[in-house]
């Protein structure tokens, strides 16, 4: 058996013993870890190669063991889209809303990784393409004005109509799984997992009118630089990939089934809520 091994390198949260945990109990299961610590130090940067790790899609592991937060286990999802591999998480971050189980949980948590025990969840992704720019989101799409640009205005368009034209510091485009991220602080409505299409919301809009919506699995987004004068930057899971410069359209798609992750029995989407966002009302 084979397995990779992402982790993040925060100082505050040491995840060497882990890593030292993980290789006795590797050990023990006769399984083979493959790191990639250069790439582990790519979502430091922003840059569109940390988009995905080669290295590690290539080795063809059976599992993915991500000890870390949200943004490592996006890099995992990522890295492994299209393929079969799951993504197994342990929460060393922050909300850790993706992440299987919890830093509590690391001895359990590693032997039912390695003996298989998990379910697996397949979640969809958005594909964006625009110029030189090819990539899948896990969590969400998002287009923003630059730090000391004008106020942005951008057309967007699902299917053959153009839906609005919002002046606003940007909007975002969220899968279900990111609908609890950068669109849940917008007041973007929350998608369960499950469901098939994709939430578009605004950041601090200026346009009164302009409401989030949830469009259809094939409905095609088209957002459009409508300013002047300022480019607008585009992110991919929170990663900077490129820029759109006034008067162009970038297009985004909706993907099913493109990454595996894994979940305990009974850790479904209604689970992770409760539990990461407080109980819910009885």
């Amino acid at each position: 058996m084979k397995a990779s091994v992402i982790t993040h390198h925060f100082p505050h949260d040491n995840v060497e013993p882990a890593i030292e945990r993980l290789r006795g109990l590797a050990a023990e299961h006769d399984c083979e870890l493959i790191f990639d610590r250069q790439n582990d130090r790519a979502h430091e940067t922003a840059d569109v190669t940390a988009l995905t790790s080669e290295p590690l899609r290539e080795a063809d592991p059976d599992v993915s063991l991500v000890i870390g937060g949200d943004g490592s286990i996006l890099r995992s999802l990522r890295t492994f889209a299209g393929t079969d591999v799951p993504t197994f998480g342990f929460n060393f971050g922050t909300i850790g809303f993706l992440t299987t189980v919890e830093r509590e949980e690391l001895q359990e948590g590693i032997s039912l990784a390695l003996t298989g025990n998990f379910e697996v969840l397949k979640l969809p992704a958005l594909r964006i393409r625009y110029g030189d720019v090819d990539a899948l989101a896990i969590n969400d799409v998002s287009f923003h004005r630059s730090r000391d640009a004008r106020v942005a205005e951008v057309a967007y368009t699902l299917g053959d109509e153009q839906v609005g034209r919002v002046r606003c510091d940007g909007v975002v485009a969220a899968t279900p799984a990111g609908s609890t991220g950068y669109n849940l602080a917008n007041n973007g409505p929350i998608l369960a997992w499950g469901v098939e299409g994709f939430v578009v919301s605004f950041i601090a809009p200026h346009t009164l009118t302009a409401r989030a919506l949830v469009a259809a699995p094939d409905d095609v987004l088209r957002v459009a630089n409508a300013g002047r004068l300022d480019e607008l930057e585009i992110l991919v899971d929170g990663l900077m990939v490129g820029t759109l410069p006034v008067g162009e359209t970038a297009e985004l798609t909706f993907v099913d089934n493109q990454a595996a992750l894994a979940q305990l029995p009974g850790n479904n989407f209604y689970h992770r809520f409760r539990e990461k966002f407080g109980k819910l009302a009885s």
